[in-house]
């Protein structure tokens, strides 16, 4: 910026001359009064104008200086002073200090814009001296002497209008360029504002394309049908390869297709409830629709619509989640555990039967087992003890189907099993069915109940038979199967591993599919009144279970059934045979036995049987009473015969327990209704622990006794 403020008009003059005459004419030609100046007047008037003329008025500002270095000393002080002499008059000579050429040369080194006319005569230096010290300037000038006063007052006008105008131009250049330098900073800011956006806008931009790549890949890699549809007309303008897969349609043919017509069928009530909610802008959530392929296929799904923004406007995302599955797996667990509680209540029903059946058939044995009885007595007798054991049968087949039924486990193959049972089944099947049996020779050994597995068979294959009146195929096959995690997926009781598998498959007349879901519930059936029980498929449902295995069911319409069941696979040896009861027979004289049995009833028939057998009989309704008896009781305890399960706290394996602390050296005797496969962890094998199913005969009840006084612990071949 400027250091000094732009000069209007500058007349001040310095005259360095050694001779006092001299500056005494400067000062009559240029600082004369206007009234002495009349011809002076006319003769500026005429050469530079009235304004050059008006300008003598004003009189210039002379100041006299007698050496360079006075004159130098006062140029100083004027630009200290910011009051700069315009233009000098310098006499070349001024002896003994500096000559003209040199104070001009220093004058210029401090003040460069100040005009200069150098007095000089040609004796002095000549023109090409000067120029060869001063070099070429148009800021010099040279006054010959003896100078003429027109010429040197044309001179200071010329001059010091010559210094305004140069001065003026400077400022005005320097203002141009301080403007330009201003606008090129401002420029040059600007430009790298502008680089710097530039290159914010291209990470940006290429944050942007990767964040589309991104969302476009994982919209597309989505394992649930998505579409993108408009909020006009639900018109599809974008759908990823999971919608396309689960439709069935090309993108040629979803594009522009309603989603309502493209795949996605909804009740009519619910579709204009939808249409409603994305109208006022709420999204739809979780609404049950249908996933129809065009192939016609149709699985329940559930679709989620939301509304979002996208460049060119407001657009909807529908997502759609195929719950069939799902649905599937719930039913069938739903099943389970619908089958799981009638379970238990069947076992709770079977057990306190098994009670009421014990009395029943233990006191019609005691009463047949007497010599002298009348005819018809014993015929009375002898048809409720079989109604007694038919009612046995239907209590078995409810604890199969509860998974507490009495079983005999061996290692046996599925293949020998069948081999064993197929002549028998020929004979019940007729000749209008083909009956089919398909086995391998060698087949990996499972631990099994043989009774139980041809009970499996038999039922199964009486069911097929059964649902083809006008005849048709059964084809019973046995093999190992690998299951797979695939394949465990779909059944709530699969697991993976190695089994053997029996499967039968029958053409008859197939199921519903609400018929399918109910043929394993007990006394569900579909034969006429007095032509089935329910329970058989319910019994092979217990049976399975009970194996640890599980069965699997297809049917259809007009196509027939199928039915597979697994059983887990075993390295077991074969378990040794039980000894012979008829070899430990012994006479029950002076053997004591403590009985604690809660059941009133069976307690005094078993009291009555072993006593009528000569045993010695000391009886507690529960676990607390056996204990006080037994320590009460001073005598040797040869047996304790023990229910399972009583009230009170204590169970059977709790009162044995303490039992055989107190008397190690007595034996112990189990009875309940379910299987003691249910106690096989809390038998005690130290006081050689045996078991007695419920209900039995008073032989039974005397056989039991005699084994377990016999010896040492036989092995028990339902446990394990």
């Amino acid at each position: 910026m400027n250091s000094t403020p732009l000069a209007t008009d500058n007349n001040r003059i310095l005259v360095i001359d050694d001779n006092p005459e001299i500056h005494a004419d400067f000062r009559k030609v240029l600082g004369a009064p206007a009234a002495a100046s009349g011809a002076l007047d006319t003769v500026m008037a005429e050469f530079f104008g009235p304004k050059a003329a008006a300008k003598v008025q004003s009189d210039f500002q002379l100041d006299s200086a007698f050496q360079g270095k006075e004159g130098l000393a006062m140029v100083v002080r004027s630009i200290a002073e910011g009051r700069p002499y315009a233009m000098a008059f310098v006499d070349v000579r001024m002896p003994p200090g500096w000559d003209g050429v040199e104070t001009i040369t220093r004058i210029w080194a401090i003040d460069a814009s100040i005009q200069v006319v150098i007095c000089t005569a040609y004796s002095d230096y000549s023109w090409q001296d000067i120029i060869g010290t001063l070099g070429k300037s148009d800021r010099l000038v040279i006054l010959k002497k003896p100078f003429d006063s027109i010429e040197v007052l044309q001179l200071a006008h010329a001059l010091t209008e010559k210094w305004l105008v140069t001065h003026q131009a400077r400022h005005k250049l320097e203002d141009l360029n301080r403007l330009v330098d201003e606008r090129t900073r401002a420029l040059q800011t600007s430009n790298h504002q502008l680089k710097i956006e530039m290159a914010e806008r291209e990470l940006a931009q290429e944050a942007l394309k990767v964040s589309e790549e991104r969302l476009a890949k994982a919209f597309d890699a989505s394992p649930l049908p998505v579409a993108i549809l408009r909020l006009n007309d639900h018109g599809c303008i974008e759908f990823n390869r999971a919608f396309l897969a689960a439709t069935g349609y090309t993108s040629q043919e979803l594009l522009g297709r309603s989603l309502w017509d493209a795949g996605i069928a909804l009740e009519t009530q619910a579709r204009l409830e939808a249409t409603a909610q994305i109208q006022r802008g709420e999204p739809v959530r979780q609404r049950l629709c249908h996933l129809v392929s065009r192939a016609g296929e149709e699985r329940a799904a559930l679709l989620w619509i939301e509304r979002f923004e996208l460049a060119a406007g407001p657009h909807l995302l529908a997502v759609v989640q195929d719950i069939s599955e799902q649905l599937k797996l719930e039913t069938q667990l739903r099943q389970s555990q619908k089958m799981e509680a009638v379970g238990h209540l069947a076992a709770g029903v079977a057990h306190d039967f098994n009670n009421l059946l014990t009395v029943i058939q233990g006191h019609t044995s005691l009463q047949l087992a007497k010599t002298q009885l009348d005819s018809d007595v014993a015929w009375s007798l002898q048809q409720v003890q079989g109604a007694g054991e038919r009612a046995a049968s239907l209590t078995r087949q409810l604890l199969a189907f509860s998974r507490k039924q009495i079983m005999e486990k061996k290692v046996v193959s599925l293949s020998k099993v069948i081999q064993n049972v197929a002549s028998m089944l020929r004979r019940l099947i007729p000749e209008t069915i083909d009956l089919t049996f398909e086995h391998p020779p060698t087949l990996p050994l499972i631990h099994a109940d043989v009774c139980n597995l041809e009970q499996i068979i038999v039922n199964l294959v009486v069911n097929a038979r059964d649902a083809m009146p006008a005849g048709g195929a059964i084809t019973v096959r046995t093999d190992d199967e690998e299951v797979t995690a695939g394949h465990a997926a779909r059944f709530p009781e699969a697991r993976v591993g190695h089994f053997s598998r029996l499967s039968v498959t029958d053409t008859g007349e197939g199921m519903s599919k609400e018929t399918l879901a109910r043929i394993f519930e007990p006394f569900f059936t579909t034969k006429e009144v007095g032509k089935g029980t329910g329970m058989g498929l319910a019994t092979v449902l217990g049976i399975i279970q009970q194996h640890d295995g599980w069965i699997e069911a297809d049917s259809e319409r007009g196509k027939g059934t199928s039915f597979r069941v697994y059983l887990p696979i075993t390295d077991r040896a074969e378990l040794v045979e039980t000894a012979s009861v008829a070899a430990l027979q012994r006479d029950g004289a002076n053997d004591v036995i403590l009985l604690v049995e809660d059941d009133a009833d069976v307690r005094a028939l078993a009291r009555c049987v072993l006593e009528d057998s000569g045993y010695h009989v000391l009886e507690a309704a529960d676990g607390h009473q056996a204990i006080a008896t037994w320590r009460k009781f001073t005598g040797r305890i040869d047996l304790l015969l023990t229910d399972m399960v009583m009230p009170g706290g204590l169970s059977g394996s709790d009162v044995a327990e303490r039992f055989s602390t107190d008397r190690p050296e007595s034996k112990i005797l189990f009875s309940s209704g379910y299987s003691s496969d249910l106690f096989s962890g809390q038998l005690n094998p130290r006081a050689g622990a045996h078991y007695l199913p419920k209900p039995y005969l008073a032989r039974q009840l005397t056989d039991a006794v005699s084994l377990a006084l016999a010896g040492p612990m036989i092995p028990e071949p339902a446990i394990g």
